[in-house]
């Protein structure tokens, strides 16, 4: 039997139906999920979403993997930039800080949500910005 690859567009002249098997896209939302929850739960959920990433990176197509990898960057970059503003509250600027990586933080996940709907890879995969 002859499966496709979804990791490749259509070959010319092949029919590709709505019921075509997609790829399951649930744990990549669930911790996108996960990371949005975390400006709550102040670190918990997103230590969960993190794990989660890891062990279902590379069991997907390329643009599925790719979120994955966006997921664990997210985390650690932001891991980083909270510890940095988390010392500069000593001297005031880091409440400041903390809210543009809150802001940050909602924006990356929200981006990256649109993305697995459209069911391509994030835009600037390797950025420590947006």
């Amino acid at each position: 039997m002859n499966e496709r690859n979804y990791d490749e567009p259509p070959i010319e002249g092949e029919i590709v139906s709505e019921h075509s098997p997609r790829p399951d896209t649930t744990m990549a939302m669930v911790v996108y999920a996960l990371f949005l929850v975390n400006l709550i739960t102040a670190g918990f959920t997103a230590v969960i979403g993190v794990v989660i990433a890891y062990v279902y990176q590379g069991k997907g197509p390329q643009w599925l993997d790719d979120h994955y990898r966006y997921q664990i960057r997210t985390f650690w970059i932001g891991t980083l930039y909270g510890c940095i503003s988390l010392l500069f509250t000593l001297i005031l600027i880091g409440f400041p800080m903390l809210a543009v990586l809150a802001i940050w933080f909602i924006v990356r996940c929200v981006k990256g949500f649109k993305a697995l709907h459209e069911q391509r890879a994030p835009h600037n995969l390797t950025t420590w910005l947006l």
